[in-house]
């Protein structure tokens, strides 16, 4: 699913469509056909004022897999 906004008339709009097509022209529900895809909010990384909204992923824990493998715990 891709998010577009129409140059012409700032209409916002979705289209679902492979990820091969994701930078072919898109038309708005007027026709016209300038549309610019925007970037998804899923796709959105950073650390704004609601980066609180998408938990960080624990970091691995290394090591401590058992005595004789070699790892250093």
């Amino acid at each position: 699913m891709y998010e577009f906004r129409c140059r012409t008339c700032d209409e916002v709009f979705e289209e679902r469509r492979a990820m091969a097509a994701a930078n072919e022209p898109a038309k708005c529900s007027q026709g016209h056909e300038n549309a610019v895809r925007l970037l998804s909010v899923f796709a959105s990384v950073g650390g704004g004022s609601n980066a609180s909204a998408v938990p960080a992923m624990p970091a691995p824990k290394i090591g401590g897999c058992g005595s004789g493998c070699g790892c250093h715990s």
